[in-house]
C-alpha cells in the first residue's frame, strides 16, 4: 500500500512537471508569425519562383527570390492580420486564412504550437 502511494506521488509530480513545462514552452503569437513567415517564404521560393520563365540565365527566378526576401516583413504582417490564435495554456492552435489577391488562390492553414515547436496539421487551398 505504501509503495502504491509513492507511485501515485511520483506520477503526480511527473505530470505536474510536464504541465509546467508545457505552459512555459507554449509558443507566442510572434513566434508563430516568425515561423509562418519563414514557411511562406520557403514555399514561394521553391514552388512559385521556380516556375518563372527560364530565359536570361534565370533572371526572373533570381529576382523573384529577392522580392520574397525583401517582402518578408510584409508577409509577416499579412500573416499576423489573418491569424487567430486559440490559446489553451498548455498549447495553442493557430488558424490562418491567406487571401493575398482575389485573382490568386487563398489558403487555410491550421497549426499546433507546443514545446516551442509548430506542427502544421491542415493546409488547403480555398
Amino acid at each position: 500500500m505504501k509503495s502504491l502511494n509513492i507511485l501515485k506521488l511520483a506520477v503526480s509530480i511527473a505530470l505536474a512537471g510536464l504541465g509546467l513545462s508545457m505552459v512555459a514552452s507554449n509558443p507566442s503569437q510572434s513566434d508563430y508569425e516568425e515561423y509562418a513567415g519563414g514557411q511562406l517564404s520557403s514555399y514561394l521560393k521553391t514552388n512559385v519562383c521556380t516556375e518563372a520563365p527560364k530565359g536570361f540565365n534565370n533572371f526572373l527566378e533570381r529576382e523573384c527570390k529577392k522580392l520574397v526576401d525583401t517582402g518578408r516583413p510584409k508577409l509577416k504582417r499579412i500573416i499576423a492580420e489573418n491569424t487567430y490564435r486559440h490559446n489553451f495554456v498548455f498549447f495553442s492552435i493557430y488558424r490562418t486564412d491567406l487571401a493575398i489577391h482575389p485573382l490568386l488562390p487563398g489558403y487555410h492553414v491550421e497549426t499546433l504550437g507546443a514545446f516551442q515547436n509548430f506542427y502544421i496539421y491542415q493546409a488547403e487551398a480555398q
